[in-house]
């Protein structure tokens, strides 16, 4: 088990209400699901179970590891209730019934406002990522969810910072809640830290670029601290010819949907995102974090790094700061207990070559889980007949009404090409190459 497992489980299982503190990785997700499961009566078609999550990403990603889960257990039923879908074919599912409702806050409340969702049998809900849910303006969607439960229920509240509100929310839902905290460790020995001095904003963007293009990193994610900043320094790095693509809480689900599938596909080299919008992130290898702005908070800073140099492998974090960040440089040197000094940047001769690019491109399909396209088909038909060589496809990501390949850019074409001539479940789909 992990630690927060460790910590969190034999509470969980004898009906204790918690707070646990960890990030995304800690393996938090299986802890309350195990517990969920545990409370769990089958024969009840009822929900018994509510978890609210932060985005539909995360949500999504939380259902499939319940599934998972659940695999031994017959006919359990966990069903996803997010927003940035049509509201329809959710009613009707929620009429077939369900034992686990996974969700994000505000599509769950206009559920219950409408009567199509009843949580009076509800004996377990969890409020995942709270620190984010909080930041994002969820608090009075959570109140009026919590109307709606019954008030004899366990309470599982999981969070990977614990800021004021987080204090005042677990004060007024939960009773005598029980404390569970995975200390954040970065591995030293697999992440290689650099820092760098600058001085106005546009010094900062000249070193960002000199960073990227001494280093070639295949896949970067630059941390701002406000969202104004990040769409900045994307439009910036795109004015360059980096491949880069932005990420917070002001694109709509779709744009946010395409950013981090082209990402984790490798289609698009660098993520420039806030702290809130990469939280749940999940991308296997990173070769670089870069730090446009240092965090005012030294255990984000930690979560920030620790997504390079995962699972063995080496990273490097790179940070830029200035004088009035001086002491949030001294709180990382005391959390970390490390000694920072200044680099020297890399020279400007690097300023005269080319960026990086990625090898994959990401052809859009429209068509997906409601058509009942499986990645199979996807792949069968562009590696059927006179069809691609297979080892040039990459990750293919299928969504309710549309799905993404990627493929190698050396094939694009004849993918393109084979896709938008051959048929898929009997049909022929509407195809395209996404581009910026």
């Amino acid at each position: 088990m992990t630690p927060i497992q460790a910590q969190s489980l034999p509470f969980m299982l004898k009906g204790k209400d918690l707070i646990a503190q960890g990030k995304t990785g800690s393996g938090k997700t299986a802890a309350f699901g195990l517990g969920l499961l545990a409370n769990l009566n089958v024969k009840r078609f009822r929900v018994q179970s509510l978890v609210l999550c932060p985005t539909r990403e995360l949500a999504d990603q939380v259902a499939v590891e319940i599934r998972k889960l659940a695999r031994s257990i017959h006919n359990i039923k966990v069903l996803t209730l997010c927003g940035g879908v049509p509201f329809g074919p959710q009613i009707g599912s929620l009429e077939h019934g369900a034992h686990i409702i996974v969700g994000t806050p505000g599509r769950v409340e206009e559920h219950l406002r409408k009567g199509y969702l009843n949580l009076d049998n509800l004996n377990t809900f969890v409020l995942d990522e709270a620190d984010r849910m909080l930041e994002m303006g969820f608090q009075d969607a959570i109140d009026m969810v919590l109307d709606h439960a019954p008030a004899k229920r366990q309470n599982l509240l999981f969070s990977a910072t614990f800021p004021p509100q987080i204090k005042s929310i677990a004060d007024r839902i939960m009773n005598d809640p029980i404390m569970a905290k995975a200390e954040d460790k970065v591995e030293n020995t697999s992440i290689e830290q650099y820092f760098y001095k600058v001085d106005d904003f546009e010094d900062r963007l000249k070193a960002l670029q000199l960073l990227l293009l001494k280093h070639r990193p295949e896949s970067t994610v630059i941390f701002c601290n406000t969202k104004r900043v990040t769409q900045e320094v994307a439009d910036e790095l795109r004015h360059f010819d980096f491949s880069v693509t932005a990420l917070h809480g002001d694109l709509e689900q779709r744009d946010r949907d395409k950013a981090l599938v082209r990402f984790a596909n490798k289609s698009t080299s660098i993520l420039v995102a806030t702290d809130v919008a990469a939280r749940g992130l999940d991308i296997d290898s990173l070769d670089a974090v870069i730090n446009f702005e240092i965090s005012r908070d030294p255990e984000v800073h930690v979560h920030r790094i620790g997504r390079t140099g995962r699972a063995g492998n080496k990273g490097i974090a790179l940070s830029l700061f200035n004088n009035k960040e001086t002491n949030s440089i001294a709180q990382v040197e005391d959390y970390m207990s490390i000694t920072i000094n200044d680099e020297p940047l890399p020279s400007e001769d690097h300023l005269s070559e080319q960026p990086h690019y990625p090898e994959m491109v990401t052809l859009w399909i429209d068509g997906g889980k409601k058509n009942k396209l499986r990645p199979g088909d996807i792949l069968g038909a562009l590696t059927g007949k006179d069809g691609i060589d297979g080892k040039k496809v990459g990750k293919i990501n299928v969504f309710d009404f549309h799905a993404y390949v990627a493929v190698h850019s050396s094939i694009a074409k004849a993918a393109l090409d084979k896709m938008a001539t051959g048929k898929m479940k009997g049909r022929t789909f509407r195809v395209s190459r996404m581009r910026g």
